[in-house]
């Protein structure tokens, strides 16, 4: 969007359907963005310096007492999202440079916003990265000259130059908009560094609901030891692996005849061998608790993405949404930490976008 010369962009919150975490595996995935929250990009034209503007909450720097300082950081982090704007112009600046595309000079200002929960999986960070790179795209007039495949790349390597480890996934989901079936096979990713990534009608989805702490710290404090044996070459978690990938193929036919007793199979299936293979202390207790409290009540559930902070259940019925809406409100909290799950109302994809 442009307005005077200003430049917006949105990019929305990421739900994994099915498939993950094999996305890093060379596997399969199903997502889709969740329209519900979202992070956006302003980019002003200067004809002064190119300033990147903290944000007034997120990148908070000044505290009315310690106990603020500390209440802060325990619940947001250290980090905004000034260091990721700054890694994107970066990365991006790289790129263009390396495939010899020319920009134009002039300045800008880059400021951020967004109401994508913190730490809860729905890859917040990403977002705003993506809304970053279309901002620039656009202020530089190169959109054409930047393959849509090749975008979610560009998101992903400016957060690993934070040392952010993740996958295409997320930023896939977030560069095309509305669901998509992605499939990262070796021989694809080995010869053009991206995946196939095809995108389907958001239609075929049913009512989604989603579960989220506020502030998530009992995460899994147990490091996980997959991706290790993945790589030394661990028969079981390869083989599980592939059957988590196996769920997005089947899943993808699945959402096509609009077969929803089986899409519900297929989520509580990819949380157990998740689960199998990352093991409960790896996962966290609290985690955990938001899947089975979907569960309970007959609903299916899963993680939303490779972190574990939120779950997105498939109630199939008014009679369990409201079972659902019960326990997630009064029966999932703890009082220690005053970590109480959110239940969203039912949420949307947004629209396919390039």
């Amino acid at each position: 969007m442009e307005d005077g010369g200003v430049i917006e962009h949105k990019a929305y919150a990421r739900i994994g359907l099915l498939g993950n975490p094999s996305d890093v595996y060379f596997g399969r995935t199903i997502s889709f963005s969740l329209a519900n929250f979202w992070a956006s990009v302003k980019l002003q034209p200067s004809s002064g310096d190119l300033t990147i503007q903290p944000h007034p909450t997120h990148d908070l720097v000044c505290f009315n007492s310690i106990n603020h300082l500390v209440n802060r950081l325990q619940n947001e982090g250290y980090y905004g999202g000034v260091r990721l704007l700054m890694a994107l112009c970066k990365i991006f600046y790289k790129y263009c440079k390396d495939n010899e595309i020319k920009l134009h000079g002039g300045n800008f200002t880059l400021s951020y916003d967004t109401n994508i929960p913190r730490q809860t999986g729905l890859s917040g960070s990403s977002a705003i990265v993506c809304a970053a790179l279309s901002c620039l795209l656009d202020f530089y007039k190169v959109r054409h000259l930047v393959k849509v495949d090749v975008r979610p790349n560009l998101i992903l390597d400016a957060e690993k130059e934070l040392g952010i480890v993740a996958g295409l996934q997320d930023r896939v989901a977030q560069v095309y908009g509305g669901l998509v079936y992605m499939d990262f096979r070796k021989e694809h990713m080995d010869k053009w560094g991206y995946g196939m990534y095809a995108p389907m009608d958001i239609s075929l989805l049913p009512p989604l609901y989603l579960i989220y702490a506020e502030n998530p710290s009992d995460s899994g404090k147990v490091h996980s030891t997959v991706r290790k044996r993945w790589l030394d070459g661990d028969e079981f978690i390869i083989s599980t692996m592939n059957k988590v990938s196996d769920i997005a193929l089947e899943g993808r036919d699945v959402l096509l005849e609009k077969n929803y007793s089986k899409l519900a199979a297929l989520m509580n299936q990819n949380f157990d061998l998740r689960r199998v293979m990352f093991g409960d202390d790896a996962l966290g207790s609290m985690n955990i608790e938001m899947v089975e409290v979907a569960r309970r009540v007959g609903a299916a559930s899963k993680f939303t993405g490779a972190e574990e902070q939120s779950s997105h259940s498939a109630p199939m019925g008014l009679h369990k949404l409201s079972a659902l809406r019960m326990l997630a409100r009064s029966g999932f909290c703890n009082s220690k930490s005053n970590r109480c799950a959110n239940f969203s109302k039912q949420f949307g994809s947004s629209k396919p976008f390039f």
